[in-house]
């Protein structure tokens, strides 16, 4: 089994408690649903910076920047795709960037 790292980007933000509630639960059925494939079922994340090969600095991380990031073990790229499919940041309008983690 390998390891993959899961980058979502983007989403809506739940505005009421009922709402949130709702994503809190789909989230918690999803990160449920996979077991002990969960190696860190990680975090949303605050704004991001970048820091540039020439020590510049962008306070908006980029293009497409994080919103959140995931640990979750699988048997190959196929399979990790196949957990992503069903993650809830999808319903709300983002995205998901999967790369194998490699163990040095």
């Amino acid at each position: 089994m390998s390891k993959y790292l899961f980058i979502y980007h983007g989403g809506e933000h739940p505005e009421t408690e009922q709402e949130v509630a709702a994503v809190m639960d789909a989230w918690g059925q999803w990160l449920g649903s996979m077991g002990s494939a969960v190696i860190d079922g990680g975090n949303p994340v605050g704004k991001s910076t970048t820091v540039n090969p020439d020590g510049s600095v962008e306070n908006h991380g980029g293009s497409n920047p994080a919103s959140g990031y995931g640990l979750f073990e699988a048997g190959d790229l196929d399979d990790a795709l196949a957990k992503a499919s069903k993650c809830p940041i999808l319903e709300a309008g983002g995205s998901i960037e999967i790369a194998e983690a490699i163990d040095m």
